[in-house]
């Protein structure tokens, strides 16, 4: 059954499909020839023109499921944004093809297909950033890896995967370590082998421990004791170290007790004052 649209003027007649999706592959390149036809004779925009492309994206649905196999590896879920970022692919072929290319569409939107599915994990699967240098060379490295592996029978040394390769053993090692940010895992992962089946990644992982920031601190204030004379030395070392009371330094120094007691404010303001002229 056919149904008649005017444009500009001139009559169009283009097949009314009622499921586009479940359009037999051989079937879908003669009908996409003639739908090619319309779309360049009808003005952009308009519902006759949508309708054309609507129904051609959707007879080629298979070219994206075709193109998505290759990457069938990535698993289920995966697959299904694979496939939605292939139909990206599919409708940017279509709104660049050309009858008078005198090319198959097929052969023109497979390229497109697997190119945008190609971007999608440059782009997204690193889990941390790596140069495009090594994120090839990672691909390289797991295809002589398995080849030797094959070939072998055992795991190959870096010096024969540098071989295989024509790369220096260094940026063999560089591949190897940059395919460790090509995934991640989440910290609320759950951990097989648990009693309770609960445990999660995030168990595993110690706090910040606070006295860490205290080592930073005593490398600061080493340098500015060291610059103290002896009696200022031993008075920070008797409160501090000791754990001395005042009365009991007056009684090393025999002095009063306020007296020390000024002499370790000015000690610490001096000091303090040191640490932060440091930061």
């Amino acid at each position: 059954m056919a149904t008649t649209v005017r444009t500009a003027g001139q009559t169009v007649g283009m097949p009314e499909i009622t499921d586009p999706s479940q359009v037999a592959p051989k079937d879908a390149r003669e009908l996409s020839k003639l739908f090619f036809k319309q779309l360049a004779v009808l003005e952009e925009g308009t519902p006759e023109y949508q309708y054309a492309r609507n129904t051609l994206i959707e007879m080629n649905i298979s070219l994206v499921r075709y193109a998505a196999g290759r990457f069938r590896s990535r698993g289920r879920e995966e697959m299904e944004d694979i496939v939605q970022v292939g139909m990206i692919g599919l409708i940017k072929a279509i709104d660049r093809f050309e009858l008078s290319r005198e090319v198959e569409f097929t052969s023109f939107s497979v390229p497109y297909i697997v190119g945008e599915i190609k971007r999608f994990f440059r782009d997204t699967s690193w889990a941390v950033h790596v140069p495009r240098r090594l994120q090839e060379a990672r691909v390289q490295l797991a295809r002589a890896d398995e080849e030797l592996s094959s070939r072998l029978g055992r795991t190959p040394t870096t010096r024969e995967l540098s071989e295989l390769m024509s790369l220096p053993e260094e940026e063999v090692v560089e591949a190897r370590l940059a395919s460790n940010g090509y995934t991640s895992a989440s910290l609320d992962a759950a951990i097989g082998g648990s009693e309770d089946g609960e445990t999660a990644l995030a168990d595993f992982i110690g706090n910040p421990d606070p006295a860490l920031g205290l080592v930073e601190d005593m490398h600061a204030l080493a340098p500015l004791i060291a610059e103290l004379d002896e009696r200022d030395r031993k008075i920070i070392h008797w409160r501090f170290v000791e754990e001395l009371t005042q009365a009991q330094i007056a009684e090393h120094l025999g002095v009063s007790q306020m007296h020390v007691s000024r002499l370790i404010t000015r000690l610490l303001g001096r000091l303090r004052e040191g640490m932060l002229s440091t930061h």
